[in-house]
């Protein structure tokens, strides 16, 4: 680890993560895993039990990616505080995963705005809600922002930071490198747009797998075949624009415009203008998902998935050294 990031995690030493589910307690590994001691808030029954034990699984896979603090004793920086005031108080960074409703950011931000270390940085987790609409209510809406994990956050490196409308260029510089010191990788959206661009891709692309598979063209398993036996290969080394850029040999991105541009506007215009998860379209896929992945625990898949996912972040690795 660079001396910079020492100094970051050491501005950022306490953290409040507020909202555990999924999203919030793999966070919570995360911080763990670089040292930092983390405060959970999180009124529901019973979650200190499961975010220890998500913690404990996490650890294993978070040694391997390099974390360098992902042993034992790191239980000892964790502790549980339900009351939202008390848990924010003297912490230096605060990463909020709670429900994806609007009328509870706001609310919980003014909260947090009013108990928290006026020099605390904020940021949500949000998939959905920017900061600029977050933030309305508040009196230092400067201090907010996203940072929008991609699931799970101790596995997927990106992290899509999204500034608001009143977010000052302090916080953003501070956010991104928070999140390079604990081992992501943070990219600034330059705007907000519904639903920032990693989830925009995913629905787009998604969009289409669902027409084609109602349209009894594949199913979903040969679907999901053909996606990680291709494009899924090939997005893991060059995104779209730099696969296209080679496909083009020599002239590079304008060659492949020029030779493919029209065949892909023709399949533009040929997909289909409408797609919904209507009852004919949900009854298929349900019952094929049920026919294929209910044949599996959800923590078989977890560990299958998981176990794929780090040796590619480990191959990439080796092959940029």
């Amino acid at each position: 680890m660079s001396e910079d990031h020492n100094n970051v995690l050491q501005r950022y030493r306490t953290v409040a993560v507020v909202g555990v589910g999924v999203i919030g307690a793999s966070w919570v590994a995360v911080f763990l895993a670089h040292g930092l001691t983390v405060v959970v808030s999180d009124p529901r029954e019973g979650v200190e039990a499961e975010v220890r034990d998500y913690v404990a699984r996490a650890m294993p896979t978070l040694a391997r990616l390099g974390a360098p603090l992902a042993g034992a004793g790191v239980g000892e920086r964790l502790r549980f505080e339900p009351d939202l005031e008390r848990a924010v108080a003297g912490v230096d960074l605060v990463q909020e995963s709670g429900p994806e409703r609007i009328d509870f950011k706001r609310g919980l931000w003014r909260r947090v705005e009013a108990a928290a270390s006026a020099k605390a940085l904020f940021l949500s987790s949000s998939s959905a809600l920017p900061a600029t609409e977050q933030a309305r209510e508040m009196h230092t809406p400067q201090r907010l922002l996203i940072g929008h994990p991609f699931n799970p956050p101790h596995i997927i490196p990106l992290v899509e930071v999204v500034p608001g409308d009143d977010t000052s260029a302090t916080a953003v510089k501070e956010a991104v490198a928070f999140y390079r010191a604990v081992g992501k990788v943070p990219k600034v959206l330059r705007r907000e747009v519904s639903g920032f661009v990693a989830n925009r891709l995913q629905s787009a692309i998604f969009r289409e797998c669902v027409a084609l598979v109602a349209a009894g063209v594949v199913t979903i398993d040969e679907l999901d075949d053909i996606v990680t036996h291709s494009v899924g290969l090939r997005w893991a080394v060059d995104g779209p624009f730099a696969s296209f850029h080679l496909g083009g040999g020599d002239g590079g991105l304008r060659s492949f415009v020029q030779q493919f541009g029209p065949g892909m506007e023709k399949r533009w215009a040929s997909m289909q203008r409408e797609v919904r998860f209507d009852e004919a379209t949900t009854k298929l896929i349900f019952e094929q998902a049920d026919a294929s992945y209910g044949r599996h625990t959800r923590a078989e898949l977890e560990g299958a998935r998981d176990a794929r996912q780090i040796a590619i972040l480990q191959a990439l690795a080796k092959a940029k050294d």
